[in-house]
């Protein structure tokens, strides 16, 4: 028996939508509850030549989430949760799971999911592996890939395939490629199969994390002490964030706080979770080093505190999206650069795009985000279809400074179906042939999420 699918147009118009602002109403969608059930539609989907469009809660920023044609599969509703593993630290999940309840859950046995995207309670664990997510403690941590230790995908005529890593130490099987198909996977964004469980990594919590924000006077000073306490032994940071003067501003009013260092042009948050007690008085001197106010620097010691401090970073794209949102209807949307470079070269990169961006008469943009790992996001608000293409043709162009600087085009977002034009600039022409082939080998029909990445 064929599984149910929603066709209603109300139904549907729930589906059309995700973070980018993109808009493509499937055809229909189809809510499987366990693996059998996606094997099944799988199988409809190919006897009726039907593109198939994997989602979770479509919380994706480059469009990757929604169905350019065909029917769009949600995983939202395969959330359990199989296994926590304390004694191995492995926790096995379905594809629907989201990463705040993952963490809650491995908490009590004094473990965590080292991934943390900003929007940990609203995106899944099949979504983190779709892009190869990471977050603010990537730093410390690397992005979701290192964290997946296997995983079974069901593929466009309905098999299912397992790919697990080894656990060898040496390995000599032909080319490094080949070597570890859980790889193939992860960051593939649905166009190989759709994961229906996955076996994850966790770590022992910490004993003690300090969390610091340091005000700064201006962004000069605030990324100098960024690449400052990558490179200083004394400190173990394990996330970076900057904040601009305008998101500091955002943040400051999400946390009810306007009398914290309202004249700075810049803020960095921090968090320390090296062995021992964390050195509070190196980060302080690292910071007046450059020209931070030490009675500005706000410490957060606790889980408590550590909570609120992160509702800093989360405050960011929540106001970016309201401040998108009345432009929905005549084309417009939120516009978020990914790209990054190696962190010493940040300060270059982002005043090489704001000097772009001031070519394309466009307004400044909010800027916040990852410059630990030299990851910036620069936020836009697009008012019409026009303004989106302006400040596309500026984004590519400073695309092609970032990756003549040895930067990415993406570094945590994914591809999707907004940033695919801009693949080929960074993947040679042998890098793509191999990303097809691996694409028709496991979907010769191309079925499978078609728009993301190719």
């Amino acid at each position: 028996m064929s599984l149910a699918l929603l066709r209603d147009e109300g139904a549907l118009e729930g589906y059309a939508r995700d973070v980018s602002g993109l808009r493509r109403v499937p055809e229909a969608v189809a809510r499987p509850e366990q693996a059998a059930e996606v094997q099944e539609l799988m199988r409809q989907s190919a006897a009726e030549a039907v593109c198939v469009t994997p989602a979770g809660a479509q919380t994706s920023t480059t469009g990757a989430s929604v169905a350019e044609r065909g029917w769009l599969l949600s995983t939202r509703a395969m959330a359990r949760i199989i296994d926590i593993d304390r004694e191995r630290r492995i926790a096995r999940v379905e594809p629907g799971v989201l990463i705040g309840d993952l963490q809650r859950a491995c908490a009590g046995d004094g473990l965590f999911f080292a991934p943390d995207p900003t929007s940990e309670e609203e995106c899944t664990v099949g979504g983190a592996i779709a892009c190869n997510a990471s977050g603010p403690r990537t730093l410390a941590y690397g992005s979701t890939r290192r964290h997946v230790r296997a995983l079974t995908a069901v593929l466009a005529d309905g098999t299912e395939f397992h790919a697990q890593r080894s656990g060898v130490e040496k390995n000599t099987l032909g080319y490094q490629l080949a070597h570890d198909p859980v790889d193939w996977f992860v960051g593939s964004e649905g166009t190989l199969g759709v994961v229906t469980e996955a076996e994850l990594s966790l770590l022992p919590v910490p004993a003690r994390v300090l969390g610091l924000g340091v005000p700064f006077p201006d962004e000069a000073r605030a990324l100098g002490f960024i690449v400052a306490a990558r490179q200083e032994p004394r400190v173990k940071p394990r996330c970076l964030e900057y904040f601009d003067r305008e998101s500091f501003a955002i943040a400051r009013a999400a946390m009810d706080d306007a009398a914290w260092a309202p004249q700075a042009g810049a803020m960095v948050y921090a968090e320390d979770a090296g062995d021992g007690d964390p050195p509070l008085d190196d980060w302080l001197a690292l910071a007046e080093r450059f020209g931070a106010n030490a009675g500005d620097v706000r410490a957060f010691d606790g889980e408590q505190a550590l909570r609120e401090a992160r509702r800093l970073r989360h405050a960011l794209p929540a106001a970016m999206h309201e401040r998108t949102a009345p432009f929905l209807a005549r084309g417009g949307r939120r516009m978020s650069t990914d790209w990054a470079v190696p962190y010493p070269l940040a300060a270059s990169a982002l005043n090489t795009a704001r000097q772009i961006a001031d070519a394309h008469h466009l307004p400044p943009a909010v800027t916040y985000g990852h410059l630990g790992n030299g990851h910036p996001h620069q936020n836009f608000v697009a008012r019409d279809a026009d303004e989106v293409r302006r400040i596309e043709r500026a984004i590519e162009e400073s695309l092609h400074a970032i990756i003549a600087m040895g930067g990415t085009v993406s570094a945590e977002h994914g591809i999707g179906k907004i940033k695919s034009k801009w693949l080929p600039l960074q993947a040679g022409p042998r890098q793509m042939a191999l990303m097809r082939a691996l694409k028709h080998e496991f979907d010769p029909e191309g079925r499978l999420a078609p728009g993301n990445i190719l």
